[in-house]
């Protein structure tokens, strides 16, 4: 892809619209090969599943894709703040599971997921999966200790109450992308497709504004500290691979603070790649994603 050609998401081959418990309602999209091995996606804190497409479409040949936003982003509308939290995330997350297999039958299901969805996904500890595929999951900084991974998380949720959040056009937002650490390596036309992906026309008509707010994102980031610790990796439900950014680049996650609790997990890592690793290098992600599948014998 050349940096002239933008990433279009195709329309789905059907929605499945799932009523959560307050009355809010999360759009899943289906795509690709409905006789394939169903793959249910979803996204990053304040992200959206569209931005992935990169990502996504490498698969859809081959597999039946379930993709869907976390409530507060993406296609949905936004809600009440007091309900943007971990356990509610979690709740939302078996009843999304549960509306697709009465939707579209019970059959073989792997979890692909990345940072705050694959953590969700481990709390939620569900039992439809067959196995999960989890990207840079948030549970610890090389290096650090509890104190300081609760410090750092403070921090970015700090800088994320104080993040631009309205723009006078979508190409504004792309452009401000390009000033932005966290993005510098990611595909040509990747910031553009966040800023379609991610803001939405504000009420006032004037300019645009993030669909997942500010203050979402910074209050989601405060939970993510109290629950990483819960995380049991020595009795997962199910076959998992975790799949890291470089361990040596600022900003990676590791499975573990206990090195030798990383034996019970098998994972794997990008060389060169940030916590955006599948808007930067989608195809190996891709590939490490099949990979995995053969290894277990479901692809």
């Amino acid at each position: 892809m050349n940096a002239e050609t933008a990433w279009k998401i195709p329309d789905p081959v059907s929605v499945c619209e799932v009523c959560l418990d307050d009355a809010s309602i999360t759009t899943v999209r289906r795509y690709g090969n409905s006789s394939g091995l169903r793959l249910v996606l979803s996204h990053a804190n304040g992200l959206a599943a569209d931005l992935y497409y990169p990502f996504w479409s490498l698969l859809a040949d081959d597999f039946d894709l379930m993709v869907y936003d976390l409530r507060n982003h993406g296609w949905n509308r936004v809600g009440a703040q007091q309900n943007h939290n971990i356990p509610i995330l979690m709740h939302d997350h078996d009843l999304i599971l549960e509306s697709i297999a009465d939707r579209y039958g019970d059959k073989l299901t792997v979890g692909v997921f990345h940072s705050v969805s694959a953590l969700i996904s481990l709390l939620s500890f569900s039992r439809r999966f067959s196995a999960l595929v989890l990207f840079d999951p948030p549970l610890c900084k090389p290096t650090a200790n509890e104190a300081e991974f609760d410090a750092a998380a403070e921090r970015l949720a700090a800088a994320a109450r104080r993040r631009g959040h309205r723009f006078r056009t979508e190409e504004e937002f792309a452009e401000f992308l390009a000033y932005m650490p966290g993005f510098a390596r990611v595909l040509p036309g990747v910031r553009e497709l966040t800023a379609s992906a991610t803001l939405r026309r504000s009420p006032d008509g004037q300019g645009y504004e993030l669909r997942c707010p500010r203050e979402y994102e910074a209050q989601l980031i405060d939970y993510v500290r109290s629950f990483s610790p819960l995380l049991d990796l020595e009795n997962l439900p199910c076959p998992t691979k975790v799949i890291g950014a470089d361990p040596t680049l600022r900003g990676t996650y590791l499975p573990a603070f206990d090195l030798s609790k990383m034996m019970t997990v098998d994972y794997d890592f990008l060389p060169e790649s940030t916590h955006l690793l599948q808007l930067e290098q989608p195809a190996a992600c891709a590939a490490l994603l099949r990979d995995f599948l053969q290894s277990i014998r479901l692809a």
